[in-house]
């Protein structure tokens, strides 16, 4: 009976460590996802707070096949990925989050690479609406459906190609990302 109690220890110490998830801001993030499709269990590579001139915008979370601190090769990655954004400021509007998403990629792509996913960028933007605080946005990309959104769990619709998700990752993990400390955070390095 004695040899029992260090398994149940370890069981019971496991269970703990794996139900905590990492918390930011108040908000709790999970450590797994399912992929868009429902097919691929995601894991979180890291999570922070996007801060804009002092005022706390949303919690952004990444989520991947394997971690990964390498920027360079989850923009070079093709498989399934998931980034959740929570919304913590009072209302962004429509055109504060389709600028944001422009202007994002405007500072880390080439022109070539713009124009190739100019059309897929307006389809993109169209699919948004202001967004209150609570409101939790997520987009996920497989490779056989490209890059989906929803809004509170209701999808809103999608873009195709991987070269269009791995662009908008961009905003957060290029070499001009929307913030440093955040892009440090979701490639897992606070």
């Amino acid at each position: 009976m004695n040899h029992r109690i260090p398994l149940l220890l370890l069981s019971l110490m496991t269970f703990c460590l794996t139900a905590h998830a990492l918390e930011v801001e108040g908000i709790e993030i999970p450590e797994t996802v399912r992929s868009g499709d429902g097919e691929t269990e995601l894991l979180l590579n890291g999570a922070g707070l996007r801060e804009k001139f002092y005022v706390d915008v949303y919690v952004a979370a990444l989520y991947l096949q394997a971690r990964t601190p390498d920027a360079a090769a989850i923009l070079s990655d093709d498989g399934p990925a998931s980034v959740s954004m929570n919304i913590i400021y009072s209302e962004i509007s429509k055109k504060k989050i389709t600028d944001g998403w422009i202007d994002g990629l405007d500072d880390n792509t080439t022109s070539s690479e713009r124009k190739a996913i100019q059309p897929r960028l307006e389809a993109f933007n169209k699919l948004f609406t202001a967004m209150q605080k609570g409101d939790v946005l997520r987009i996920d990309y497989t490779p056989a459906r490209g890059t989906e959104v929803r809004l509170n769990g209701e999808w809103r619709g999608s873009v195709e190609g991987n070269d269009f998700f791995r662009a908008l990752l961009k905003v957060w993990l290029g070499s001009d990302p929307v913030s440093k400390s955040l892009k440090q955070a979701m490639l897992g390095n606070n």
